[in-house]
């Protein structure tokens, strides 16, 4: 099954692409907004630039030094389990809108998470080693670690494997496999 977000009103509408062949096109309408758009089956432009994204960082595993780590949204009914990455500096989290202007955004439909809920700041320490410092961004319903919830000024540290919780999503801090040896962290 495949799912196609409608341009207007970012709803999702699933079909079963095994039923057309590739260069067919296809015609939808939003059942949400009655928006019609097309759609053409096939190999992607972007998936192709993808896979030579992915030769080129195999071949030059140099390139993937500006990873940090990343964010494992896990699986529940409000939506798919996605995995974003982090960058150095503010990441910004939060519902993912058209036009919101925040860095990390989980496609979901859980009204408990804001448009910004919270914030993972990446940075360095004074031994060079990767810091991650969560806060929430004065969220309706709060940031938890451990189910204690960060009061509105505290920054908390969090650390590989660190589950948090905003709204009725949990979270998962996952660093890169570098990180995790320079930190002594291991993964079960």
């Amino acid at each position: 099954m495949k799912r196609v977000r409608c341009p207007k009103c970012d709803n999702y509408i699933t079909f079963d692409e095994t039923q057309y062949e590739a260069g067919q096109s296809l015609v939808f309408q939003c059942h949400e907004c009655g928006k019609q758009f097309g759609i053409r089956i096939g190999v992607s432009k972007l998936r192709q630039t993808q896979k030579e994204e992915s030769a080129s960082l195999a071949s030059d595993p140099s390139s993937l030094t500006s990873e940090y780590g990343s964010i494992v949204v896990i699986e529940n009914v409000f939506h798919y389990k996605q995995v974003l990455p982090l960058k150095m500096g503010d990441n910004t989290i939060g519902r993912y809108q058209k036009a919101n202007p925040i860095t990390t955004p989980i496609e979901t439909v859980d009204p408990s998470v804001d448009l910004l809920h919270c914030i993972i700041n990446v940075s360095r320490d004074k031994h060079g080693k990767l810091r991650y410092t969560l806060r929430d961004a004065n969220s309706n319903t709060g940031t938890f670690v451990d189910n204690t919830e960060i009061s509105p000024r505290e920054r908390r540290i969090i650390e590989d494997g660190t589950l948090f919780t905003i709204g009725a999503t949990s979270i998962l801090l996952q660093l890169t496999p570098d990180e995790q040896e320079d930190s002594g962290s291991k993964r079960v």
